[in-house]
């Protein structure tokens, strides 16, 4: 499997709507591309306030690259939730490695 996780730096004062929007929009819409969401949240630590995390399995790279291509591409999420949440990020990191069917099953929040 492959674990990709993305963390964000959000604008000020956006993250419980950036949460919002990526758990009741962006999150079905994953699911119909096939990308497997493991979870998405903000960081517990107050020094963090206006981060956020994106945590999403896939069974290849190439099945991640194909999935993220369609689902990036798509007009669903073009004139969907792209524009509330790319609006609140300032910068994101992303980080992608091999794990375990296990693992995953373990992360899911």
């Amino acid at each position: 499997m492959i674990l990709e996780i993305r963390t964000y730096r959000l604008k000020p004062g956006t993250r419980e709507e950036f949460l919002r929007v990526m758990r009741t929009q962006a999150a079905p819409l994953m699911a119909r591309f096939g990308i497997t969401m493991v979870g998405t949240g903000g960081s517990l630590v107050d020094e963090h306030a206006d981060s956020a995390i994106l945590v999403r399995a896939y069974e290849s790279l190439a099945v991640r690259d194909e999935r993220e291509n369609a689902f990036y591409g798509s007009d669903e999420w073009r004139s969907g939730p792209r524009e509330a949440i790319v609006s609140r990020i300032e910068q994101y990191h992303t980080v992608v490695l091999e794990t375990s069917e296990d693992a995953v099953r373990a992360l899911r929040w």
